[in-house]
């Protein structure tokens, strides 16, 4: 279900293979029928959750490795995904967490939250008080999974509803409320995908590089070096979430996918927590800053924060629905239908009664619900970003509207992307420039002036001519190979006007055009790499200009427009480097690292936006996806590189384009919809018939599979199963 080309990024995974874990996980959710976070859903295809019945009771995850958690203990924090073993005074409870949320003991039983909490940092102490522990603590709410490993392993119904009745292990919900302990301030506010990556890197390190799994993350990425299992692991987990959000037959809220069809019948449902609980929600969320009618005067602004998790409770008959998993599926789904309602019915999140609501906080009780009367004396924004504006509030300012990110126009870099002409002969014109993003967008090209002249001569202003495309290794369909275009020759330089440029074409694609005099055509060729080679996410087989690349390849920027909204922090961290950085001719770009905040948003951000960034800055350092450099600055204020003798040194980022050649190339080739000629396929275990038993070879093969993925001597195949070794097979 795992393949070496899901480590380097989801646009490096062929259809076929995308479609197929896809099925895979869509069938996972309808099977579990609760909302499915990333981090389980690669639990699910990494560890083989068995859709009969047994979960992950043939798995190869071994239960005494899973660290040990219970009802209000202090312990280190657990991200979703986390395999734990509940101590308890009979039978152990192994379980899946499947969803945790914020705990605050402030958060009011009907939802009602202090304006701080919302978006407060982990360990804050009060309004204005983000607390001084350098380990800082947070409630949390886990919610476990307890029948996750199948019928085998499982408590009975009787035990579990004992376990809840004592309250001493779990809560009556069947819940875990623990006392978070994050190791820095850096790590509370990380990603669920970085947190993850981080605990199998650490806590789960055995099972995550356990020889017994189907495919190995060592094998997927092609190395034993931490480093680089971190970075392919945390790709692949960035590639399973956006499989999930691929789906038509799934809807997301943050990092949870769910299926549409059971948000649809809990709409039509008429009991608790159904359709009708959830408009008097929404309707409840709306109003609850609408100030009571005064006979005189203007009525003050009111603002109310409501958790949606406490909220859902107070619903008449809800008590038992929001035990186990089934509290993960309620609030989920009331999530999706506020925001559902917000898109519908507002106008970003400006209702008719005056009323602005928004999501302030997606973690504190199970998401913080921002309502503020009058709405309109507040700048618009996205009202599904949580924007933390409760605490913001409380530091010793009023809160100011939170900048967007900049849209970076695209750079003039004077020398990026020239067009060069190799050949200007009686008979025939040869010229070559790279592809731009501006091409890609509007669907044209540039000739140049001395070819826009001796065309204009030929065939007058506006000519149709036939362009040709030579793509050797690609693909195109025969409307891409020749298509028709309007050649625009009023300018000096001239354009061909109407391309369709085929999907496998891409910023910084080098092209060599020809055209002989006379002729009502011009052809476009590529040309193959020796190797094909991956630079950052993208693999590419043909030459490219390598600062075009890195310019116009950035987050945000593909063929449907050019853009920073709803881009990530690290995201905006990257694409922000690459377009406003100084650029060297190989394709580096190098930043001051103080200017980053401003250059992102245009203008100063607030200090939460800055310490977002900063974090994200340095776990992109972290995975050496950015790297440091050092700098100087001159008497205007000019940065410069290298450092200059005299100067004032200051620190910078850098992109670096790393060209990592491609293992298999077959896997890269050809078109996406079409199955691969070739497969490669890692060592692993096969079950064996019930009598036979695997041969000495396959034994020592084993052993020797298991010192490559960094284990020490001594692992021995497990009874019944025999080894594979790797290969690669004809489709």
């Amino acid at each position: 279900m795992l393949t070496p080309a899901m480590v380097e990024g989801y646009d490096a995974v062929p259809a076929v293979e995308r479609q197929r874990l896809l099925r895979y996980l869509e069938a996972v959710i309808a099977f579990r029928r609760m909302p499915m976070h990333a981090a389980v859903a690669f639990n699910a295809v990494y560890f083989g959750y068995d859709l009969g019945g047994d979960g992950y009771g043939r798995s190869p995850l071994r239960l005494d490795d899973f660290p040990a958690v219970a009802l209000g203990e202090c312990a280190a924090a657990l991200p979703v995904g986390a395999m734990v073993c509940v101590a308890t005074g009979s039978d152990p409870l192994f379980a899946e967490i499947v969803y945790k949320e914020g705990a605050h003991p402030d958060i009011g039983e009907l939802g009602e939250v202090p304006g701080w909490v919302s978006g407060a940092p982990a360990g804050a102490e009060g309004p204005g008080k983000p607390g001084s522990e350098a380990s800082p603590r947070c409630p949390e709410l886990l919610v476990p999974d307890p029948h996750a490993f199948g019928p085998g392993v499982s408590l009975s119904p009787a035990q579990l509803h004992r376990l809840c009745n004592h309250q001493r292990w779990i809560n009556e919900d069947g819940h875990l409320v623990v006392e978070a302990r994050y190791p820095s301030q850096e790590a509370a506010q990380r990603d669920d995908l970085s947190a993850y990556t981080d605990y199998l890197m650490t806590t789960a390190r055995a099972q995550l590089l356990s020889p017994f799994v189907p495919v190995s993350i060592a094998d997927l990425v092609g190395s034993t070096d931490d480093e680089a299992i971190r970075a392919g692991l945390l790709r692949l987990l960035g590639t399973v979430q956006r499989i999930l959000t691929s789906s038509d037959l799934l809807r997301t809220w943050g990092p949870y996918a769910m299926s549409r069809s059971a948000l649809a019948a809990g709409w039509r449902d008429s009991g608790p927590l159904g359709g009708d609980d959830l408009r008097t929600l929404a309707a409840t969320v709306e109003r609850a800053a609408t100030p009571s009618r005064r006979r005189y005067g203007p009525t003050a602004p009111t603002t109310v924060y409501t958790a949606v998790g406490p909220r859902l409770r107070a619903f008449p008959g809800a008590k038992e629905l929001l035990k186990g998993v089934g509290y993960a599926v309620a609030v989920c789904r009331a999530n999706v239908a506020l925001a559902d309602v917000i898109q519908r019915d507002s106008e970003q999140g400006l209702f008719a009664n005056g009323t602005r609501v928004v999501l302030d906080d997606a973690f504190q009780g199970g998401g913080v619900w921002r309502s503020r009367n009058p709405g309109d004396t507040e700048a618009p924004s996205n009202p599904l970003a949580p924007a933390g504006l409760g605490w913001t509030s409380t530091m010793g300012r009023e809160p100011e509207p939170e900048p967007e990110p900049a849209d970076l126009p695209l750079p003039d870099d004077g020398v990026l992307g020239p067009s060069e002409l190799l050949q200007a002969g009686q008979d025939e014109f040869i010229w070559r420039l790279p592809l731009r993003l501006a091409h890609l967008i509007d669907g044209c090209l540039p000739l140049g002036s001395p070819i826009a002249e001796e065309l204009q001569r030929a065939f007058g202003r506006l000519p149709v001519l036939r362009l040709e495309l030579d793509h050797p290794g690609g693909t195109l369909d025969a409307a891409e190979a020749a298509q028709n275009t309007v050649a625009e020759l009023g300018s000096e330089t001239g354009c061909l006007t109407g391309i369709v440029w085929p999907l496998d074409y891409f910023p910084g694609l080098m092209l060599q055009l020809h055209w002989r005099r006379g002729s009502r055509s011009i052809r476009v060729v590529t040309s193959r790499l020796d190797q094909p080679v991956q630079v950052g996410d993208r693999i590419v087989g043909h030459y490219y200009d390598p600062c075009v690349l890195t310019r116009e390849d950035a987050p945000g920027s593909d063929r449907n427009g050019d853009t920073a909204v709803g881009l990530g922090p690290r995201q905006l961290v990257m694409r922000t480097v690459r377009r406003c950085g100084l650029l060297t001719v190989d394709g580096h770009a190098l930043l001051d690292r103080s200017g980053l905040p401003f250059a992102v948003y245009g203008r100063l951000p607030s200090r939460r936006q800055s310490a977002v960034l900063e974090a994200a800055v340095e776990r992109l350092l972290t995975e050496r996806l950015l790297e440091p450099a050092v700098g100087s600055r001159d008497s205007t204020g000019q940065p410069h590189f290298p450092a200059r003798f005299g100067q004032r040194v200051i620190p910078l980022i850098g992109y670096r384009p790393v060209r990592v050649r491609v293992r298999h190339p077959w896997g890269a080739t050809g078109s996406a919809d079409e199955p691969m000629r070739m497969q490669y396929v890692p060592g692993h275990l096969r079950r064996l018939r019930p009598g036979c038993s695997p041969s000495e070879t396959q034994r020592t093969a084993f052993r020797e599979h298991c010192r490559r993925l960094g284990k020490a001597d001594g692992w021995e195949l497990p009874e019944g199963y025999t080894f594979v070794t790797e290969h690669t097979r004809g489709q």
